[in-house]
């Protein structure tokens, strides 16, 4: 992706995707070091789709800046400006359908 600037030269305009190709590649260990970093065990995560309604739901949790989750482990690692309120962590797996276990 190029952009011209008032120059009149071209240069790399910026992008959200890491050097890997993946918007989302690193984004919870850089997130870390600002933040309170929690791990959950949630089961019946199966694939991609149950790993991203997962990520929706918590990631709407006021203070949430970073999620991954796996779902062939079923671990999903939070990262938050404070610590998060289980219950509230509880409450937004189960509306993505699935049971949080508990912390890893």
């Amino acid at each position: 992706m190029t952009a011209e600037t008032n120059t009149g030269t071209i240069e790399a305009a910026g992008s959200c995707c890491s050097p890997t190709g993946s918007c989302h590649g690193g984004g919870v260990a850089d997130a870390a070091q600002s933040g309170t970093t929690a791990v959950y065990l949630v089961k019946g995560m199966t694939c991609g789709h149950c790993e991203g309604a997962v990520s929706e739901e918590i990631s709407a949790i006021d203070g949430v800046t970073s999620i991954e989750a796996v779902a062939a482990s079923g671990r999903v690692t939070v990262v938050s400006a404070a610590p998060l309120d289980e219950a509230a962590v509880r409450a937004a797996v189960d509306e993505a359908g699935y049971e949080l276990v508990g912390r890893a």
